[in-house]
């Protein structure tokens, strides 16, 4: 039996009549694996971890988080880690899970 996938527009429907409260959701596909991933929660995000990045990340301001992890079928460029950088303003530990080189690899890192 195949299930009808939902979309964003599908998950924040879902959520309407939610008062006080903003839910944030995205929908990842990774392509390889056939799989998708749902990211729903309510911001502001109060945890101090936060799991299975990936390029599709939204941005905002995460206070309250110490560690994340990031996932993706595609490379990380170099904007990205500088939004990741912006969002996350208290990170003690990344974890990074791609084995994809970035496209645009003339970037250097200033660590």
């Amino acid at each position: 039996k195949q299930l009808n996938r939902l979309t964003n527009a599908d998950i924040q429907d879902t959520f309407r009549n939610f008062k006080n409260n903003r839910i944030v959701s995205y929908v990842d596909y990774f392509q390889k694996a056939n799989l998708y991933h749902y990211h729903i929660y309510s911001y502001p995000y109060k945890w101090t971890f936060y799991d299975d990045i990936t390029n599709n990340f939204l941005g905002g301001l995460y206070r309250c988080v110490r560690e994340i992890s990031l996932f993706d079928e595609h490379p990380f460029e170099h904007e990205f880690f500088c939004r990741i950088t912006q969002s996350f303003p208290c990170l003690k530990k990344l974890r990074l899970y791609n084995c994809e080189a970035q496209e645009n690899d003339n970037l250097q890192s200033l660590m």
